[in-house]
C-alpha cells in the first residue's frame, strides 16, 4: 500500500492552514498596532477597534477549516488512505485558500490600518471603514469556497 496519497493530503492541510494563518497575523498584527495607538489616546474606542483589527483574522480561520476537513478525510480521523491521485488533487484545493488567504490577509490588513486611522478621527467613519475592509474579505471567501468545494469532493472521486 502507497502512503504517497496521505503524505500529499497531510501537506496540503499544512498549506491550507499555515499560509492563511500566516496572513492573518500578519494582517491582525498591524492592525493590532494601528489600534493599540488609537486606544493609548482614547480608550473608549475599544469595541470599534476591536472589530477592525479582528477582520483579517477570518482567512486563517478558512483555512483552519479547510485542513481539518482534509485530515478528517485522509484516514487519519477516519475514512480511507487517499489515493496518490486524491492526494494531488487535496494539495490543488488546497492551495486556493492557502494563498488566498494569505494575499487577502494581509492586504485586509493594510485596509484595516487605514480604516483605523479614519474611525480615530471620527467615529461616524466607522461604517465606512467596515464596507472598506470587508471588501476584500470576499476574495478570501471565494477562495475558501473554492478549496471548500473541493475537497469535500475529492473522497468521492476515484482517481
Amino acid at each position: 500500500m502507497s502512503y504517497l496519497g496521505l503524505v500529499l493530503a497531510v501537506v496540503a492541510a499544512v498549506i491550507a492552514t499555515v499560509l492563511s494563518g500566516i496572513g492573518s497575523a500578519k494582517g491582525v498584527g498591524g492592525a493590532g498596532q494601528a489600534a493599540m495607538g488609537v486606544l493609548s489616546e482614547d480608550s473608549s474606542k475599544f469595541g470599534k477597534m476591536l472589530v477592525l483589527t479582528l477582520l483579517p483574522g477570518t482567512q486563517g480561520l478558512y483555512g483552519f477549516i479547510v485542513g481539518f476537513l482534509i485530515i478528517a478525510n485522509c484516514g487519519i480521523l477516519g475514512g480511507e488512505i487517499p489515493t496518490k491521485g486524491q492526494g494531488i488533487a487535496f494539495l490543488a484545493a488546497a492551495l486556493a485558500i492557502g494563498f488566498g488567504g494569505l494575499i487577502s490577509a494581509i492586504e485586509q490588513g493594510k485596509s484595516a490600518v487605514s480604516g483605523i486611522a479614519l474611525t480615530a478621527k471620527d467615529d461616524k467613519n466607522f461604517s465606512k471603514a467596515m464596507v472598506s475592509i470587508t471588501l476584500v474579505e470576499i476574495y478570501a471567501l471565494l477562495s475558501f469556497i473554492v478549496s471548500l468545494l473541493a475537497v469535500i469532493s475529492i473522497p468521492g472521486i476515484d482517481i
